[in-house]
């Protein structure tokens, strides 16, 4: 898998500073670009049809991304896993 860009909203953000996630994003953002381990990142959401997938951020918390044409990780939710 190619993976151009990473790409969020603003409110994701916002979710990640009010729980003082930001350092931990940015570590498994850069970790994903660089392409360390993709395996231990990226999951597939049940149902699996949904082709929706996600990554950890840290234990308690989930990124959900699907990739555009243009081969860009789209961030559109983080989950509380919990």
């Amino acid at each position: 898998m190619n993976i151009n860009f990473i790409l969020e909203d603003k409110e994701i953000f916002e979710y990640l500073e009010k729980r003082w996630l930001v350092k931990q994003y940015k570590k498994a953002k850069k970790n994903i670009l660089l392409k360390l381990n993709l395996r231990n990142y990226f999951k597939e959401r049940k149902p699996k049809w949904s082709r929706i997938y996600y990554f950890r951020i840290n234990d308690k918390y989930r990124a959900l991304w699907k990739i555009n044409k243009n081969n860009n990780l789209v961030i559109w939710e983080i989950d509380n896993h919990q």
